[in-house]
């Protein structure tokens, strides 16, 4: 059971606490225990008794509750608390917008117990009678109740990832001679996925066993010679598919996807006078084998270089491909630095010696500190005193950590009138910019866009931080213009960000691309909070990658000098 798991049962204990109005001091203590165990750099379920009780917040009775989990799965406080419940009052928590005391409100002033019956309540307009709640948060929750619809059966990435590893590890246990592994929207690195997709090619038939009597199953779909389906513990549906390993190039090109890319593919492969499927590609005359063993082998042989998953899409890779244009992708290991993170000046959890020494030790050659800005006070965020303050103790660490240059910068505010958080003559003072919003969110577009461009005509703005503002799964972008702010960030050199963190994605894929295509230079940043969330750099350059995005795309491929030179602020 990896944190992230271990960190969303205690995060549930807690809501589900607050839904019964329990004492605030122990909600706050499982909610601050759980964004403690997500930025852990070790795993909990690796610690000794002792060192999860030296879990900064965890005392003995929550120490031995993570205990509990570790070993079986399930904590019994946490089932007794479900217990007093319907097991549906949770899927109102997902809701954009609805808390722990809304969900409260809305049973035990109307019993509602499901997604349905509030949908229904809020359609009769039922809810505005509650106290707190009126027509306009009655319209909010329902347009959240459509986009939760929408996003149905989704999980984040990151999460199906942990999930998808662990299983394959398992799996590599029981068959190491057999080539495991997890394809379909996870290997192309969609932002989210549905089920997780394992193909085994040159597996015993044992693998089946293997798979359907893994420890997290929570239940057996169905259960076949080549393909199974089970319940995985977390939510995340599995498939496990198995070919022959003569197969293995053909099934892992079929498996990854995407639909569309699959349909061109096959279709290009019929005009060809070949068929192809997950075993193999066929002469269509005499059904004889031209290739099925490696991907490299299908793609050479319909006249194509071999496609990365991530640009499997059908968005003009087989045309690419076709004629020798595909991108040399960036990768990770091309990032030498990381422009955006915070310390325990503001909201995070380490200082800045500590972050600069893991950044180092992850790989990269520089770094920013950019704590928040005055305007976000319940981050403590900077003034211009203590932002010019912070600045000075940032560039002596300099000195005191080989390595690795750190960089003086600020994450600034913009407030809802396009303004900056903090005075130009702090600006200007620091060595680097990133501007961003934090609320207002529902200005109209024309307001929210000229709020942005206003920002991007600052000269001492040199970032804007994730764009728009979204959160995967939770919260649409804000409206904005990208065409006015993509013409503006290019002709002033301001760079545009790619967030890192794994609900964020921001700019995702195809507005990278479109930012790519207008001229605009972009930076991919980790935005950690904590040293383990600087690890989060490797989700961002997946989606650069799907975005088409080659190292010259990227600011912080440069050398360190390279880069500082290339910001706005010192452009000659």
């Amino acid at each position: 059971m990896n944190n992230l798991a271990i960190a969303r049962v205690l995060a549930e204990i807690g809501d589900l606490l607050e839904i019964k109005n329990e004492n605030p001091f122990k909600i706050r203590a499982y909610r601050n225990a759980a964004e403690t165990i997500v930025h852990l750099g070790t795993q909990v379920a690796e610690m000794t008794g002792a060192e999860r009780l030296a879990i900064p917040g965890v005392g003995k009775d929550l120490a031995g509750k993570l205990g509990e989990l570790v070993e079986t799965g399930t904590v019994r406080y946490h089932q007794e608390l479900l217990a007093e419940f319907p097991p549906t009052i949770l899927d109102l928590l997902h809701l954009q917008g609805v808390g722990p005391k809304t969900v409260s409100l809305f049973y035990s002033g109307l019993g509602i117990r499901t997604l349905d019956e509030l949908r229904q309540a809020a359609g009769e307009g039922r809810l505005r009678a509650l106290k707190g709640m009126g027509a306009k948060k009655e319209a909010l929750i329902l347009k959240a109740l459509d986009e939760r619809q929408r996003v149905a059966g989704r999980r984040l990435l990151a999460e199906a990832h942990d999930a998808a590893a662990t299983l394959v590890a398992a799996l590599r246990g029981h068959a190491p001679e057999a080539s495991i592994t997890a394809v379909g929207s996870l290997r192309r690195g969609c932002e989210t996925c549905g089920d997780i997709d394992i193909l085994a090619a040159g597996a015993p038939a044992a693998i089946m066993e293997a798979f359907t009597n893994y420890q997290l199953v929570e239940r057996i779909l169905a259960r076949g010679s080549t393909k199974s389906s089970v319940l995985i513990w977390g939510g995340f549906q599995a498939d496990l598919r198995v070919v022959p390993r003569e197969s293995l190039g053909a099934a892992l090109q079929y498996f990854t996807g995407s639909k569309a890319h699959n349909i061109a593919l096959r279709d290009r492969a019929i005009q060809r006078g070949f068929k192809l499927n997950e075993y193999g590609l066929y002469r269509l005359d005499d059904e004889s084998l031209v290739a099925g063993d490696s991907e490299e082998a299908i793609y050479a042989a319909l006249g194509l270089q071999w496609i990365p998953p991530e640009l499997r899409e059908n968005r003009g890779e087989i045309a690419a491909a076709e004629h020798g244009t595909l991108p040399r992708l960036i990768a990770l290991g091309d990032l030498r630095g990381d422009l955006h993170m915070h310390t325990t000046e503001t909201d995070g959890r380490a200082d800045a010696a500590t972050m600069a020494s893991a950044a180092r030790h992850a790989g990269r050659e520089y770094i920013a500190i950019t704590d928040h800005s005055k305007a976000l006070a319940m981050a403590n965020g900077l003034d211009e005193t203590r932002a010019l303050e912070h600045a000075r103790r940032i560039r002596d660490l300099n000195g005191r950590i080989e390595g690795i240059t750190i960089l003086a910068g600020i994450e600034c505010d913009i407030r809802a009138d396009g303004s900056m958080d903090l005075a130009d003559e702090c600006l200007a003072a620091l060595d680097i910019v990133i501007a961003s919003v934090h609320g207002a969110f529902h200005q109209d577009e024309q307001t929210m866009t000229e709020r942005i461009l206003a920002a991007i005509a600052n000269p001492h703005v040199d970032v804007i931080a994730h764009p728009t503002g979204r959160l995967i799964l939770k919260r649409e972008g804000y409206r904005v213009n990208t065409a006015r702010i993509f013409a503006a960030a290019a002709a002033a050199g301001v760079a545009l960000e790619i967030n890192s963190q794994v609900d964020r994605l921001d700019l995702d894929d195809t507005l990278a691309r479109a930012a790519r295509d207008r001229g605009v230079k972009l930076i991919i940043d980790s935005d950690a909070h904590s040293p383990a969330a600087l690890g989060n750099l490797r989700w961002g350059a997946l989606t650069a990658r799907r975005a088409w995005l080659e190292p010259g795309d990227v600011l912080n491929t440069l050398p360190v000098a390279d880069f500082r030179a290339a910001l706005r602020r010192n452009r000659r």
